[in-house]
């Protein structure tokens, strides 16, 4: 973890970063090229206990430059979706490319997180995600 101005690096490498902006409480990921398996697991699995520590509800990910998700990981993702609901994570804003988001792709998932307590929105563009998370409790 380093601190970088009034933002908390928690991870950062050639596939993913992930900060802190704690004047905003919100935990951001960027996805620099695209990641699976255990490196992203392992990443994310590291936010999660600070999410968990600092009592973080919000969660942002630009996740534009992810390519497709394997089974494998969409199957972890529902137990590590889950796993955070429990910690307090109350909000998702996740940014995609366009022709994703136009195609209402995580419609489902959206709703199986809503019946959990998760409100998710997903954008196109990262500062209407900014927008709308900042506009939460």
């Amino acid at each position: 973890m380093k601190e970088i101005g009034s933002e908390t690096i928690l991870a950062s490498e050639e596939f993913i970063t992930v900060k802190y902006l704690p004047e905003r409480g919100i935990i951001y990921h960027t996805i620099h090229k695209p990641i699976t398996g255990k490196p992203l697991h392992n990443i994310l699995d590291k936010a999660a206990e600070f999410l968990k520590e600092q009592g973080v509800r919000k969660w942002l990910s630009d996740d534009r430059k992810n390519g497709p998700i394997p089974p494998e990981d969409a199957l972890w993702g529902r137990d590590w979706n889950q796993r955070m609901i429990k910690a307090g994570w109350k909000y998702w804003a996740i940014v995609v490319p366009a022709e994703i988001h136009s195609a209402g792709a995580l419609s489902p998932v959206i709703d199986e997180l809503y019946e959990l307590g998760l409100r998710m929105r997903v954008f196109s563009d990262l500062e209407k995600a900014f927008e709308w998370l900042d506009s939460m409790e």
